[in-house]
């Protein structure tokens, strides 16, 4: 007997969807429900590395541990990483498949995954009590429609009850949510059960007059509305759409432990990846992250972090035009300290083969590291462990370039050299030991009078996060209509909405 599910969908894109279904499976688990987390199609540049060495949305990783499962490539089987605004790297159930353009991708080939994605969710039921599906950008595109195995593509291949989600901290939700159902054919309203706002703030009495009129208007009940709160965006999906976060204010940060604050500049590269690597780093009292693109922006920084990239010949580029190279030099040589992760850490090394991602040959690096990359058609996806700085630390690489290492002081599966240090890993600045050591290693570096934080953990610290969306769900969502609704698996059949009803 197949397990119940459910497809959580969205007005629009980031109107709250991943936060939602991590919400719904920590609240489920806590239940003692056995429930994994699926999404048939991702877009994101923010990925992961499953245990038998599958690549999937990190956003999915991040559900899979609120419904305290392991990742698997089941739950993610097609993820699209863009590689410019036509064009995306295919992995299919893990693995790279090929470059398509938007126009191959929904002519044809979206399709022809449609069975793969329908075996994946039947496996996943098949196992689980209960499937929380989420849906990507809008149920309501209708160009898109035809080629759909994301949303409504889905829901009906797969008889699941939709719930969609609507920002109203962004306005207009009531007109999206009618809007949404209007524009849906028939068969496919039919499927939809009612509605869940997200981000409110304010008295819900005020709100409570315009959901009754949004349930005569369209038949469908509100399953809650989940008040704002900060801090809950985690496991970003949207690389190709990080805005830069301005300089945080010091006293949102909690305070340092020593006398001084450690102030950390991300590089905003194109095309940024895993850009999650960095959180830890802002886990820690006393420890300003900020995300830059200015050179001047460096001045004060007592680190700088080259982050991930899809493409990395064309950050090398980006770095250069807007002085940031320069600037990182000028650092080396007064002796200040420089992380480059996978991509960042290819930019730092002296020259770039690459017939593969940007097909540019090849090309002279920033030259701070003896490291030599040449692109393989092949990706390393993998999860190693090792000890750096005497201290024991896990990560996850996913690249296509080979890195020949010919000098300095090995560091991970990279190397320093003074205040410049390399490496593929991502992931490795949440092993809490080694996240510490580093940190002081820049503090004397920097001549900050920082010290660490000893009790900082970041997986308590995200199991908390994770807590918190449960309880945004247990306290505010009528969770005996949820419950009803995922137990059964199955469509509304709530009566057709006729595009144009008046309001």
């Amino acid at each position: 007997m197949s397990g119940g599910g459910l497809l959580v969908a969205g007005t629009t894109s980031d109107a709250g969807k991943s936060v939602v279904t991590a919400g719904i499976c920590r609240w489920l688990v806590r239940q003692g429900v056995k429930v994994a987390p699926f999404k048939a199609q991702n877009m994101s540049l923010n990925s992961f590395v499953t245990r038998e060495g599958a690549e999937i949305g990190r956003a999915q990783a991040m559900q899979a541990q609120a419904a305290r499962v392991e990742p698997t490539a089941l739950m993610n089987p097609v993820l699209l990483k863009p590689g410019s605004d036509r064009s995306s790297q295919v992995v299919l159930m893990g693995k790279p498949v090929g470059e398509l353009s938007a126009r191959g991708y929904h002519g044809g080939r979206q399709e022809q995954l449609l069975g793969t994605v329908l075996e994946c969710l039947a496996e996943l039921r098949g196992t689980y009590d209960a499937v929380i599906c989420e849906g990507a950008g809008s149920p309501a595109e209708i160009n898109l429609r035809r080629t759909d195995i994301v949303n409504m593509g889905i829901a009906r291949n797969a008889r699941l009850p939709v719930l969609v989600v609507g920002d109203i901290d962004r306005g207009g939700v009531f007109a999206s949510f009618f809007g949404t159902i209007a524009l849906l054919s028939q068969e496919d309203q039919e499927l939809v059960a009612g509605f869940l706002v997200n981000k409110f703030r304010g008295d819900v009495s005020l709100l409570e007059p315009g959901l009754d009129m949004l349930h005569d208007l369209t038949g469908r009940s509100t399953y809650g509305v989940l008040p704002f709160q900060h801090g809950l965006g985690i496991d970003e999906e949207d690389g190709m759409a990080v805005s830069l976060r301005g300089a945080v204010r010091e006293s949102a940060v909690a305070p340092p432990v020593g006398e001084d604050v450690l102030r950390v500049a991300v590089c905003a590269v194109p095309l940024m990846s895993n850009f999650t690597d960095v959180d830890a780093l802002a886990t820690e009292p006393g420890v300003v992250v900020r995300f830059v693109d200015r050179a001047e922006e460096l001045a004060d920084a007592d680190l700088v972090v080259v982050p991930g990239t899809r493409g990395t010949v064309r950050a090398l580029e980006w770095l250069r035009e807007r002085g940031l190279a320069d600037a990182l030099m000028r650092r080396t040589a007064e002796g200040r300290p420089v992380l480059g992760i996978c991509g960042g850490f290819q930019i730092l090394g002296e020259h770039i083969e690459d017939e593969v991602e940007s097909r540019a040959g090849q090309v002279d690096g920033l030259g701070l590291l003896p490291v030599r990359v040449r692109f393989a058609r092949e990706k390393t996806l993998t999860r190693p462990v090792g000890e750096a700085l005497g201290e024991y630390v896990e990560g996850y690489e996913i690249h296509h370039g080979v890195a020949e290492v010919t000098g300095g002081a090995p560091f991970l599966d990279g190397c320093r050299v003074g205040e410049v240090w390399g490496t593929h890993w991502h992931g490795s600045l949440e092993s809490d030991g080694f996240r510490r050591a580093f940190l002081r290693e820049v503090a004397a570096a920097a001549g900050r009078r920082f010290v660490p934080a000893a009790d900082t953990s970041f997986a308590a610290l995200r199991e908390e996060q994770l807590d918190r969306l449960g309880d945004l769900i247990e306290n505010h969502a009528d969770t005996d209509a949820l419950w009803r609704l995922i137990e059964s698996g199955a469509p509304s059949g709530l009566p057709f909405i006729p595009p144009g009803a008046p309001v």
